[in-house]
């Protein structure tokens, strides 16, 4: 039970960032379509900021669990924030 209420955590947090990535790409790409937005992103290195823009729907889903109860799905959230997190600096560091 715990371990399957940390498995839908990891995926509402991996929906929610992917979710968050395509509205920002969407608001700052200026009409482009999101594969061009994450090309250009990357070519200019500001791929990393906007993943850290979209993982802000993580926190909605985080606060949204908490207030439920629902403690191990909020640290499957969390859990995927950290991920996205390291992963953010790694690329960043590259």
């Amino acid at each position: 039970m715990i371990k399957k209420d940390i498995f839908i955590g990891v995926l509402v947090g991996l929906i929610a960032n992917t979710t968050g990535l395509i509205i920002v790409s969407t608001l700052l790409g200026q009409g482009d379509d999101f594969i061009t937005v994450i090309k250009a992103a990357s070519k200019e290195g500001f791929l990393g900021k906007l993943i850290s823009l979209g993982a802000i729907l993580n926190l909605i889903a985080f606060f949204v669990f908490i207030k439920k109860k629902q403690d191990y799905r909020a640290r499957g959230v969390l859990l995927i924030t950290i991920v996205i997190a390291v992963f953010t600096f790694v690329f960043k560091m590259l």
